[in-house]
């Protein structure tokens, strides 16, 4: 596709057929606060499969990051406590669709940005044997929203909200990698484990186009996992199954995504992606967007005397930052180092020793916590956040 592609920006007197509700949801999702597309065809498609008329007049009164109770949605909307509580439960613990903070009388609302956010809660699962006919729309109409090229628009300054790691074959030969790159000492860190099924190749794979890759990679590690495996969502793991998933993961060409910061001890997630099904590679393969993955600290360094020019690294490397052009003797290689996630799947392919890690030499380690990763990228979210919402206001 494209990568100009674009969500064709309408205004809500656009659609005077749908229903009041449905367009003020369909607005909270789309502010900038929210890294939200314009008000579009497309979203308001998600929106109106996502709730019901009745749910969308309680989820209406919620904005953006402003946790809201059943108590005061219940004030908001005019309708019966009971009845709003009802609505609630389903949206956030059936459809998963809203966030759910606390228990009992304390227990808040609250909603998510499209991507990264509600896509990931609604389809994360244990197998794809428990999708549904509406998982499957929801695919349907996510695919169709992302593929108007709306996250870009919030990258267009760096913002490195994930960062790849190299695969362990090629960081054994890796003294300077740190024990933030090394999987095994990752996994250290933490007690509980859980593993469901890999959101982004179950949503392609839904809507006809999955690569066939394993599907069983999405990652939990830390006080989130127990939940998601009382819910059903996720099965409980050890650390040696998630080590165990990972390798074959690699296997198969996939990497290992991370969080950005390397400070969070009590939460953290991690899948295995390839670049033709990840929402955050897809972002540098489907519109050359590539500010969203945090600069790496490893790149390949090309030792042309030895290539043979077989096109092996070419064909495993997932962001197509490896190339082999020409014929014969006319051969050349192409090296595109701000597509290269610095994964090292092609070391790996190559069997003539062509191809070694080198470290970045203006790398700068991972923020040692969120805060750190906000103080260090918070600026450019922001900037990006208000230049969308500027030509919002000038369109």
């Amino acid at each position: 596709m494209d990568g100009t592609a674009r969500a064709a920006a309408r205004k809500t007197g656009d659609y005077p057929g749908v229903a009041q509700a449905f367009l003020d949801v369909a607005r909270s999702y789309s502010s900038p606060l929210l890294l939200g597309p314009p008000l579009c065809d497309e979203l308001l498609a998600l929106i109106e499969h996502m709730f019901s008329e009745e749910e969308a007049e309680v989820a209406r009164h919620i904005k953006p990051w402003m946790p809201r109770t059943a108590a005061s949605l219940a004030r908001a909307s005019g309708r019966p406590l009971p009845e709003v509580k009802e609505v609630l439960h389903r949206l956030a613990h059936e459809k998963y669709v809203l966030i759910s903070l606390g228990e009992g009388d304390g227990e808040r609302f609250v909603m998510l940005p499209i991507l990264p956010g509600t896509f990931e809660h609604v389809l994360v699962c244990r197998s794809p044997d428990s999708v549904t006919p509406w998982h499957r729309r929801f695919a349907e109409l996510y695919e169709a929203l992302y593929d108007t090229g709306f996250a870009t628009q919030y990258n267009r300054k760096p913002v490195g909200a994930v960062r790849y790691i190299p695969v362990g074959e090629a960081i054994s030969s890796l003294p300077m990698a740190l024990p933030s790159e090394r999987l095994d000492m990752i996994v250290e860190r933490y007690d509980d484990f859980a593993i469901g099924v890999c959101q982004c190749r179950l949503s392609r794979q839904l809507v006809g186009e999955g690569c066939g890759k394993m599907l069983e990679t999405c990652t939990v590690m830390g006080e989130f996992a127990p939940a998601l495996v009382k819910e059903g969502r996720m099965r409980q793991a050890s650390r040696r199954d998630v080590l165990e998933v990972k390798a074959a993961a690699e296997k198969e060409g996939l990497v290992t995504w991370m969080m950005a910061d390397d400070g969070t001890k009590s939460f953290r997630c991690s899948c295995s992606c390839c670049g033709c099904c990840c929402g955050a590679l897809r972002q540098v393969t489907q519109f050359n967007s590539p500010g969203f993955v945090a600069p790496p600290h490893f790149m390949p360094r090309i030792d042309l005397a030895a290539c043979a020019f077989c096109g092996k690294c070419a064909r495993v490397c997932p962001l197509g930052a490896m190339e082999v052009c020409g014929e014969g003797e006319g051969k050349i290689r192409i090296h595109r180092a701000e597509r290269c996630i610095g994964c090292g799947l092609c070391v790996v392919a190559c069997d003539k020793g062509a191809l070694t890690m080198r470290e970045v030499p203006d790398f700068r380690e991972p923020p040692g916590s969120f805060l750190s990763y906000i103080l260090r990228n918070g600026r450019n979210y922001v900037a990006n956040s208000f230049k969308v919402w500027r030509e919002r206001c000038r369109a």
